[in-house]
């Protein structure tokens, strides 16, 4: 029976669960082939890079949206003089990741941080996508039964946790921008790793969250991100004094739906490890996601 372990002494994002996962592992080809059965391969790319978070070689993962690229694009052609004044928009937009990553995800993508993002994407026929539209792009693919349940209990985490904190029904919740296409592939993905590793029991460490705040379009917010702290009710945090957002929505739904339990490490034959790196570089550690897969 393998056994995951979840070592998040430094936060964890989707993208860095993806990552640390790819590198204890898992295969981005399968990942691509199964995340095709979607049929939204149109609209994103996936990245894997090694890059080094002091001192420890890890695995950077990106979801590259194809739509914005090629906005992006048409945009430098168009209006040369203005190119300046979006370029950097552009790589918050898509990394927002929060330190971590993409991530970002979810409705309020707090992550980037930045809220022009809006007045770009609106005019992709894909933004905000609502959640019962996301639960049947993923109920209508060819994906396996387990992955989809998987992947769905995953939404309605964080989807209930929206709602709860704007007051509106899950129905109503709506995955924003950026956040929807790379949500879907970072949970969705998370889904189809664990799967393909052959999981059967994970276990995590005490969830670090950050400090201080953090803006999102509904203005300025504490750290943890109020649907964050939502769903990690129930799951002992941890005191950090990093002043980011080390845990995102998406991370904080993926550790609260996937660990059985929560502590120091289990007694485990390790057999594989993976670091999966955040978007941030932070001085004091490496803003590293750690995981081991073990009997």
């Amino acid at each position: 029976m393998k056994t995951l372990y979840i070592d998040c002494f430094s936060g964890i994002s989707g993208d860095m669960f993806i990552g640390a996962l790819l590198d204890a592992g898992g295969s981005l080809s399968l990942l691509q082939e199964e995340l095709n059965k979607l049929q939204i391969s149109d609209e994103f790319k996936l990245k894997r890079d090694t890059v080094v978070k002091n001192g420890i070689t890890a695995v950077k993962f990106d979801v590259e949206l194809l739509q914005q690229a090629n906005k992006d694009a048409q945009k430098h052609e168009h209006s040369h003089h203005h190119d300046h004044a979006h370029s950097h928009e552009h790589t918050h937009s898509h990394h927002h990741d929060h330190g971590h990553s993409h991530e970002h995800t979810h409705s309020h993508h707090h992550d980037h941080g930045h809220s022009h993002e809006h007045t770009h994407s609106h005019h992709h026929h894909h933004d905000h996508r609502a959640y019962k539209d996301i639960v049947r792009l993923i109920e209508d693919s060819a994906l396996e039964d387990k992955v989809k349940q998987t992947a769905l209990a995953i939404f309605r985490k964080i989807g209930e946790a929206e709602g709860k904190i704007h007051g509106i029904a899950l129905e109503h919740v709506h995955f924003h921008e950026v956040g929807a296409v790379d949500s879907i592939v970072d949970i969705v993905g998370a889904a189809i790793l664990i799967h393909q590793l052959q999981i059967s029991k994970v276990v995590c460490s005490a969830v670090p969250v950050g400090m201080g705040k953090i803006r999102i379009d509904h203005g300025i917010y504490p750290v943890p991100a109020p649907a964050t702290l939502e769903m990690l009710k129930g799951i002992p945090i941890e005191h950090s004094h990093i002043r980011a957002e080390l845990t995102t929505p998406t991370g904080a739904a993926i550790v609260a739906v996937l660990g059985e339990s929560f502590g120091p490490l289990p007694s485990l034959k390790v057999e594989s490890i993976g670091y999966g790196a955040g978007t941030k570089t932070f001085q004091e550690q490496p803003n590293v996601l750690r995981v081991m897969i073990g009997e």
